[in-house]
């Protein structure tokens, strides 16, 4: 049984399960019925938490997040939400039975290659100043931190928590920067896009990926923010013709851009590009937390959203303004039918 038929998004209350999965947490918990564990079930489509009661939950004295599992059950309805009732579940050899891992992790809707490419064009349309052109190229182009780049998740659980989230959200953040620009025309662009690209860089050693997705121990003992200073360090070493100012108002931006102390920030935004960047990256986190929920409710019909944790408050999907100009057969919105004066 080496492919998978049933998906976490299409299961609903009373269907029976029978097929592998990721299991994604395991955690033991005691009622007064005895222990049991705490689970959650993972695959391409999504997650669904799931219970073995005592006394089945005696049959697995040790179970390990990032194991492929077969589960045989049936879902149930808890809080408005799918839970997994497991009758059985037995742990499998992912090698041995030759699962394909792109039925188990999610992944960001665009290839990582496109957006490394647009992130590329990025450097080529703004960096005029030739050393920081030079510099994120280099950067970029560097086989150990390019190919932790492509497939990193930008988090554990909370926003792009996906295979490519990393540079889904470095290219949303970056975008979103260059756009501001255009609003605001005193920031340093070229060095504004720097601190963009690499502002989570650190992200890529922080989490391990993969099956498990866990803070890695240099994550847990440093985080992000400092690794990502310290992997760009050595470029910056060998990067003579980038002005010392420039280098270090791009460390400002990386070491600042959470904004708080409260919130991890080893210093707070002191330049407007400082600030810029960490209204961007706290911009583009919440709406990929809003988005992620607009797609559960898709499931449901639901116009609010549960309470959502990390927004403290639940969302609500308002009515969109129709589209005009769809509705003109094809005419632009503002065509004008008057003649044209001579």
């Amino acid at each position: 049984m080496g492919k998978k038929s049933q998906y976490i998004q299409s299961l609903s209350p009373g269907q029976s399960v029978d097929d592998i999965f990721l299991l994604a947490v395991a955690n033991q918990a005691q009622s007064k019925n005895g222990p049991y564990w705490n689970l959650s079930f993972q695959d391409a489509t999504g997650a669904v938490d799931g219970k073995i009661w005592s006394p089945k939950s005696l049959e697995y004295p040790a179970l390990e997040p990032g194991t492929f599992v077969r589960v045989r059950g049936f879902v149930e309805s808890y809080r408005d939400k799918n839970q997994l009732k497991v009758d059985q579940m037995e742990l499998l050899d992912g090698n041995a039975l030759g699962v394909d891992l792109s039925d188990f992790l999610p992944a960001s809707k665009v290839p990582p290659e496109e957006m490394m490419e647009a992130i590329e064009d990025l450097i080529t349309e703004h960096m005029k100043h030739k050393p920081w052109k030079t510099f994120c190229r280099k950067v970029l182009s560097s086989e150990s931190i390019r190919s932790r780049f492509l497939t990193a998740p930008g988090a554990k659980t909370v926003h792009h928590a996906y295979v490519g989230g990393l540079l889904e959200h470095t290219l949303g953040v970056a975008r979103a920067c260059m756009a501001l620009c255009d609003v605001y025309p005193h920031l340093d662009r070229q060095t504004l896009l720097a601190g963009a690209i690499f502002h989570d860089l650190g992200k890529a050693w922080e989490l391990s990926g993969g099956l498990t997705n866990d803070y890695t121990d240099e994550g847990r003992l440093f985080g992000h923010i400092q690794i990502g200073v310290e992997k760009l360090e050595p470029f910056l070493a060998r990067a003579p013709r980038l002005e010392e100012g420039l280098k270090l108002h791009l460390k400002h931006l990386i070491t600042s851009h959470h904004g708080e102390h409260e919130f991890g920030s080893p210093v707070r935004p002191k330049t407007p590009e400082a600030f810029i960047l960490h209204f961007a990256d706290n911009m583009d986190a919440k709406l990929n937390i809003i988005d992620q929920a607009y797609t559960e409710m898709d499931k449901t019909g639901a116009d609010w959203s549960p309470y959502m944790r990390f927004l403290e408050r639940n969302v609500f999907r308002p009515e969109q303004t129709p589209d005009s100009a769809k509705k003109q057969n094809g005419k632009a919105e503002n065509q004008c039918l008057l003649p044209l004066k001579a």
